[in-house]
C-alpha cells in the first residue's frame, strides 16, 4: 500500500478530564476544529497528543474516535509510541480493522538504545505484522537514526514509507529530502522552521505548530507551493515567535492552552504534566494576536 500523504497533518491533542480520563466530547471537538481549518490529515495519538500516556485500549479508542468523526475527508496518521516490538505490534493490530493510511512510530525511547540491526529488526518485524505503510518518527534523542540508517530502512523495507523528521537540525532534514527514495516521504517536525523545510521539499509537516495553528500552517504551505517567498518569510516570522512562546517542557498543556484561546474546549493535561502557567498564557496571548492574522 503506497503512502498516499502530504501536507499539513496536525498531531491532534487529547483533552483530559480532572481524573485523567479521556473527554471524548471534547477530543470530537478538537477534530472539528482542525477539519475546518482545511488540514490535509490528521494524527491522533502522537506526542502533542500525550499518546506516551495512553494504555492499548485508550490508543484504539482515540482511533475508532477519530474514524468516525473524519468520516473519510482526510487520511489519519496512527501515532505509535512504545517500548517494544511487542507492544507496537500489538496497538498496530489493534487497529488494522480501521481506515488508517499510515502508523506513525518512534524507535524505542526508554533508555535502552538498540544498535542498527536491532532498530532495523524492530521495524522489519512491525512492517511484516500489519500491511500499514510505517513513517518513523526520528524524536528521541539518545536514540537518533542518522540520515543512512533512515534512508536504508526505506530501501530495505518496503513498509517503511515515510520519516517524520523532528528537533532543530536543518541540514538532517535537507539531507533526508535530498536521499529519500522514490516514493517515500519525509515530514517535517523542525517547529521552528517548518517554513524552511518546505522550502527545501519536504512532502508536509506533522508537527506541534500545526496541533495549535492548523489554519495558519495550511495557509503557510499553501503560500510556499504557490511561491511567494516574501509573505511565507512574514509567516515564519510570526510562527517562530509562537513557537517560542509555546515550547517548554509542559509543551502539550501549552498546546491546549492555545487551542482553547482560539474557542475549541481542550481539557487538560494529564498528570504529572503541569497546565499552563499564568507567566506562559499571558506569552501564548501575545503571541496568538499576531499570528492569528494568518489563520487561513
Amino acid at each position: 500500500m503506497a503512502l498516499q500523504l502530504q501536507g499539513v497533518i496536525p498531531p491532534l491533542v487529547t483533552p483530559f478530564t480532572a481524573d485523567g480520563d479521556i473527554d471524548e466530547a471534547a477530543y470530537r471537538q478538537v477534530i472539528r476544529f482542525n477539519l475546518s481549518k482545511g488540514v490535509h490529515g490528521v494524527c491522533p495519538g502522537g506526542s502533542s497528543g500525550e499518546g506516551h500516556t495512553l494504555t492499548a485500549e485508550e490508543f484504539q479508542r482515540l482511533l475508532e474516535i477519530t474514524v468516525e468523526e473524519v468520516n473519510g475527508a482526510v487520511p489519519i496518521v496512527a501515532g505509535i509510541i512504545a517500548n517494544s516490538t511487542r507492544e507496537a505490534i500489538r496497538r498496530a493490530k489493534s487497529i488494522a480493522h480501521l481506515p488508517i493510511a499510515a502508523l506513525q512510530v518512534t524507535p524505542v525511547h526508554y533508555l535502552f538504545k538498540p544498535d542498527e540491526e536491532a532498530t532495523f529488526r524492530h521495524f522489519k518485524a512491525l512492517t511484516e505484522a500489519v500491511d500499514i505503510p510505517v513513517i518513523i518518527y526520528n524524536v528521541v534523542p539518545w536514540n537518533y537514526l542518522n540520515p543512512a540508517q533512515m534512508i536504508r530502512l526505506m530501501k530495505e523495507l518496503p513498509g517503511v514509507q515515510g520519516i517524520k523528521q523532528s528537533q532543530g537540525d536543518l541540514k538532517l532534514m535537507a539531507d533526508l529530502v535530498l536521499g529519500v527514495p522514490e516514493g517515500c516521504k519525509v515530514f517535517s517536525a523542525v517547529d521552528a522552521l517548518l517554513y524552511s523545510s518546505f522550502a527545501l521539499g519536504a512532502h508536509g509537516t506533522i508537527a506541534a505548530t500545526p496541533a495549535a495553528l492548523p489554519g495558519v500552517c495550511v495557509n503557510l504551505w499553501n503560500t510556499v507551493q504557490a511561491g511567494d517567498h516574501v509573505k511565507a518569510l512574514d509567516m515564519h516570522r510570526s510562527m517562530l515567535a509562537f513557537w517560542n512562546a509555546v515550547v517548554a517542557d509542559n509543551l502539550p498543556a501549552n498546546l491546549k492552552t492555545a487551542i482553547a484561546l482560539q474557542g475549541c474546549p481542550t481539557g487538560l493535561p494529564r498528570a504529572p504534566m503541569p497546565p499552563t502557567t499564568p507567566e506562559q498564557e499571558a506569552r501564548i496571548r501575545k503571541a496568538l494576536d499576531d499570528v492569528l492574522r494568518f489563520d487561513a
